[in-house]
């Protein structure tokens, strides 16, 4: 993350104001920045997202392609997470200074999208045991404003929720091999039923309380995070504690239940403007990317 200096009576500050439920920018602890969010921005990729949250930038691209599927797994599709986090969001980013970042993040996301629960991958197989969909989800920090795991995890369920899988046709040829076709028609696709799949919350714990959304400020004044990943049913995808501090239990338990709270009300929001850009197809104005 990005390295913000700050004085003591600053940080005092912060803490007053998350204890009063009042916050430097006027929120309350459960509160979120504004969000703005485009899909189809990546004409050459099968699904794609830019989102903005406050300062957070984060552009999603999620290819799909067809490959042979994990001796373990011959019956499912599989995500494949990539983050890169560019030298231009921050200075810490420079070199390689974000990539421990960037692997960590990736691995959050796979294993809030591992659960049979929140996503049928089955659904990305052509032939059992011989080829499936692979979905490569390549994410790019343009600008780093705090909360960015939350950013990353909606721009990701946005961009495959705009993704278009091409409709297949496996036919019999001499030989009893089977043959793959791809169908002609660009408007022969499938999507995704991402009716149960997380977005992560972040909870930073600052004093006695934990906030939502926080600011890089906020986040200097915090000596833990726990990120849940968290479903629209409500149910927890994954946990993980960040950072070199501890939780009280009863803390936690509270933590959690604000995480559930959030999240079902994010996930609500982002689903409406969802189906409003769908409603509108390729007839909305699209400020677009790339």
């Amino acid at each position: 993350m990005a390295d913000i200096l700050l004085s003591e009576s600053e940080k005092t500050f912060i803490l007053h104001s998350v204890e009063d439920n009042f916050r430097v920018d006027g929120r309350g602890r459960s509160d979120m920045r504004p969000m703005v969010l485009e899909t189809g921005v990546v004409s050459h990729a099968s699904g794609s997202c830019h989102l903005r949250l406050a300062n957070t930038d984060i552009l999603v691209g999620v290819k799909a392609e067809m490959e042979t599927p994990l001796a373990g797994d011959p019956d499912r599709g599989r995500l494949e997470f990539f983050v890169d986090c560019s030298a231009n969001a921050t200075p810490a980013f420079e070199g390689r200074g974000g990539e421990s970042l960037g692997t960590s993040i990736a691995r959050m996301l796979q294993r809030a999208y591992t659960s049979p629960d929140c996503l049928d991958l089955g659904k990305l197989v052509v032939l059992s045991g011989r080829t499936c969909w692979i979905l490569y989800v390549d994410i790019l920090v343009l600008e780093v404003g705090g909360n960015l795991c939350d950013a990353v995890s909606l721009a990701v369920k946005a961009a495959l929720a705009s993704t278009k899988v091409p409709v297949v046709q496996v036919t019999a040829v001499d030989g009893g091999e089977p043959e793959i076709e791809i169908d002609d028609d660009p408007g022969a696709c499938t999507r995704l039923d991402l009716s149960n799949a997380p977005i992560l919350i972040t909870l930073s714990r600052i004093g006695n309380h934990c906030i939502v959304d926080s600011t890089l400020e906020e986040e200097c004044c915090s000596s833990a995070s726990l990120v849940v990943a968290v479903t629209p049913s409500g149910s927890l995808a994954t946990v993980r504690k960040v950072g070199s501090g501890s939780f009280h239990p009863a803390t936690l338990v509270s933590a959690t239940k604000m995480a559930v709270s959030v999240a079902t009300e994010v996930n609500r929001v982002l689903m409406v403007k969802l189906d409003q850009e769908e409603l509108l197809g390729e007839n909305r104005d699209k400020i677009g990317f790339l």
